[in-house]
């Protein structure tokens, strides 16, 4: 059973609902009500003095929080478009086919020197710096110790950075 403030939000609700599409909210407004329910429930208020002009308050805030976040998201996208030429364009077109050819030919190399190093210490790289696991997770899958995994991933990083060097001296 709701109480104090919560119970006041519940009771409320309806209003509160009909106050944020007024302002705008649309479709949005049952989400936003169930953040603010969320926000109310984890925050452990104290007495509010006007309970009810706090809670329009509460949604008006968040709606306008939305609406910022919408607006520095939809031009940071404009941005990043603009700076791309205006069409987002694929990088594997843009890119000149002989790159693509050492690329793939560099990635394949990339490839082996991992399977070199053995089934293991392949599968803790991949699963570490590609696929975001974290090492503690990667040695209680494997069975091995943290330790191993830190080892295994020092032997892949020695490998790729000498196959870097190569790289960098073709």
């Amino acid at each position: 059973m709701a109480d104090g403030l919560s119970a006041i939000f519940l009771a409320h609700r309806p209003a509160l609902l009909r106050f944020l599409r007024a302002r705008g909210a649309g479709d949005d407004a049952e989400d936003l009500l169930q953040d603010m329910w969320m926000k109310l429930e984890a925050k452990d208020l104290g007495p509010v003095a006007d309970p009810v002009p706090y809670l329009y308050r509460a949604a008006n805030n968040l709606m306008l929080d939305r609406y910022r976040s919408a607006t520095r998201r939809e031009r940071r996208e404009q941005d990043w478009s603009e700076n791309a030429g205006g069409v987002m364009a694929d990088p594997v077109e843009a890119t000149a086919i002989d790159e693509r050819m050492i690329f793939n030919q560099r990635l394949e190399q990339v490839r082996a020197v991992l399977r070199a190093l053995g089934p293991r210490v392949e599968l803790v790289f991949r699963r570490f710096r590609l696929e975001g696991v974290g090492q503690k997770l990667i040695a209680e899958e494997l069975g091995v110790s943290l330790t191993t995994v830190e080892k295994d991933l020092q032997k892949a990083y020695r490998a790729l950075l000498a196959l870097k060097q190569k790289f960098d001296t073709e």
